[in-house]
């Protein structure tokens, strides 16, 4: 089966980006953040995200019904994949394990050689 490359971008509280990232690449050596000869890479962007939690949300800052704005981090990183998507789904896995929100929002984007 032929390898591919994904883009994993996940949105999180600033405060809690470098455990999140530690933990990812602990938790999956060579599968994520790895390109060419270089480990643990990832792209950090600072920006405000908002939501409003609904009633039956048990949201880590904020209440249910109010908006709320967080300062946060879009994080993104590569995951090398043997090409069923089974790495893929285990960083996911470990992304939602590790991250605070109950909700977590990513994104998925598949990477062409060119």
């Amino acid at each position: 089966m032929m390898s591919l490359r994904f883009k994993l971008v996940f949105f999180t509280p600033k405060t809690h980006t470098a455990v999140i990232l530690s933990t990812l690449f602990k938790q999956c050596p060579n599968v994520l953040g790895k390109i060419g000869q270089y480990e643990e890479c990832a792209f950090i962007t600072p920006g405000v995200g908002q939501f409003k939690p609904g009633p039956g949300a048990r949201p880590l800052t904020g209440e249910p019904g109010k908006l709320e704005y967080v300062d946060e981090d879009r994080v993104e990183i590569v995951v090398n994949d043997q090409g069923d998507k089974v790495q893929l789904k285990h960083a996911i896995s470990h992304l939602k394990a590790v991250h605070p929100y109950e909700e977590v929002a990513y994104d998925v984007y598949k990477l062409e050689d060119v």
